[in-house]
């Protein structure tokens, strides 16, 4: 028997679907810009051969996810998508598995390591006023522990998010919060002991002095090292 190259596979896409994705053909096709106006329903229906039900279908999945918005006097438009609205809308229907949430965690370590430059840049010295009331309260409240109340390490680390200056950061580390909740409640038993290749834990306090005092190479890799229980367990799963 002959063996089989190329061969097409079988379409398994509604007319909706067709229709969708014909209209971000046309969308990109065309060039078109945000704020630009598109074409009507039934110019597009007439278009593609299509009943304006499908059009109107296809439309509204657009507008659902912010491609595409209606304007007074002017029809339909291309808008600006609002990714991090996508991911909130997620998460307010707790539709986020463990694996979501563990893929969401590694994304958040990348990002703490990958902020230094902008914290260093943005940084000002009310910011650092308010990071030392946060570690010194911490520090009150939880003495000789490489552990924090999931209070005290939100508001630190969110605090870092904050000065980051971008808003979409911060919006990003408001849908961390059930991130923070799932590894708070997962801890591994022996993580109170853990081995760390420094000798040394890294605690708030020296994050803080690094960013007061230091360069973002060496905050960079102080926060690797305050999150390294945490690297190390995600690259040895």
């Amino acid at each position: 028997m002959k063996k089989l190259t190329k061969i097409a596979p079988i379409e398994n896409l509604s007319l909706v679907d067709k229709v969708e994705l014909r209209l971000k053909e046309y969308f990109k096709e065309n060039n078109l810009k945000i704020g630009d106006s598109i074409p009507k329903e039934l110019e597009f229906a007439q278009a593609m051969g299509v009943s304006r039900t499908s059009v109107r279908e296809a439309l509204l999945r657009l507008r659902t996810i912010g491609i595409i918005e209606s304007k007074k006097h002017r029809g339909m438009v291309l808008t600006q998508p609002d990714i991090i609205r996508n991911f909130e809308k997620a998460i307010d229907f707790n539709l986020l598995g463990d694996q979501t949430l563990k893929d969401i965690f590694e994304l958040r370590l990348i990002l703490e390591m990958g902020m230094a430059d902008l914290l260093f840049a943005r940084k000002t010295e009310q910011d650092l006023k308010i990071l030392d009331k946060i570690v010194s309260k911490q520090e009150k409240e939880e003495k000789n522990t490489n552990f924090f109340s999931l209070e005290n390490e939100i508001t630190f680390h969110g605090k870092l998010y904050q000065m980051s200056n971008n808003s979409t950061l911060q919006r990003f580390q408001d849908l961390l919060l059930p991130v923070f909740q799932f590894v708070h409640d997962n801890k591994l038993p022996e993580a109170k002991n853990f081995k760390y290749s420094s000798g040394k834990f890294v605690t708030h306090r020296d994050l803080l002095n690094i960013l007061d005092k230091g360069t973002p190479d060496a905050f960079r890799e102080a926060m690797r090292k305050h999150l390294e229980p945490h690297f190390e367990q995600i690259l040895e799963a």
